[in-house]
């Protein structure tokens, strides 16, 4: 039985049969200008897709070797898409990028070698740094900010931006601090970073260069009010156990 990559990247996929083929072209494009080809693998953690991402997935997989296709029948949400996927992973650096790639893609030797070989446990990309360049509207951009001040305050983080999917881990790290994390969907980059941070773990945070790959999703009304709820829960539990 061959050997584990040393790098594993994971890109979550819900209903992305436009862009899933390029995101994963570019990922190993990217990963291909640092890395030896044979030492890194992609994993596209497919969740319960309504159009042809399964099949495209599946067929990715089967024409390379560095490719790999988790499907889901039912839609478990994002943060359980990335939990299944990494606990199938035995590679010592594990990372994932949203398949958007609205992250430049420059960036990913620094998320990379912050933790296979410099002192760090967790690195994360930042839309919030002062050298970091974001183009979003100002509404997204104002709550953003507004968010993640909050999730400072309560939690007293140093951490600027929870949310950028643009993360890697050492494994060891990310298999203590997976069973800790029980948020499903958009929460769970935010209470993993604060679950890290109390555990000790070194985080690497530094700015980037991001454009939004597509229109988003997120409602900032609708998603904005279930966020707050889940800080002011995690708050609460984190609260009983000291």
């Amino acid at each position: 039985m061959s050997a584990p990559p040393e790098v594993s990247i994971v890109l979550p996929a819900y209903n992305e049969a436009s862009t899933i083929g390029s995101a994963v072209e570019a990922t190993i494009t990217a990963l291909e200008r640092f890395l030896p080809a044979d030492s890194f693998e992609v994993l596209i953690a497919e969740d319960g897709c309504t159009d042809d991402t399964p099949e495209i997935a599946a067929k990715l997989a089967r024409d390379h070797d560095r490719i790999s296709h988790l499907h889901s029948d039912d839609r478990a949400g994002r943060g359980a898409a990335l939990t299944r996927t990494f606990r199938t992973v035995e590679s010592d650096v594990v990372g994932y990028i949203d398949t958007d790639l609205a992250t430049d893609m420059d960036h990913l030797e620094e998320l990379i070698e912050s933790v296979r070989v410099g002192p760090y446990d967790l690195a994360t990309g930042s839309r919030l740094l002062p050298d970091s360049r974001a183009a979003r509207s100002l509404k997204r951009d104002s709550a953003s900010r507004i968010y993640n001040s909050l999730v400072r305050t309560c939690f007293t983080t140093s951490v600027r931006d929870h949310q950028c999917g643009f993360k890697a881990f050492d494994r060891n790290a990310l298999v203590e601090l997976l069973p800790r994390v029980e948020d499903r969907h958009w929460f769970w980059d935010t209470e993993l970073l604060i679950r890290a941070q109390r555990a000790g773990y070194r985080i690497h945070e530094f700015p980037v260069v991001w454009n939004p790959g597509r229109d988003t999703t997120v409602d900032v009304v609708r998603d904005g009010g279930l966020m707050g709820y889940r800080i002011l829960r995690l708050w609460w539990q984190i609260g009983r156990t000291r």
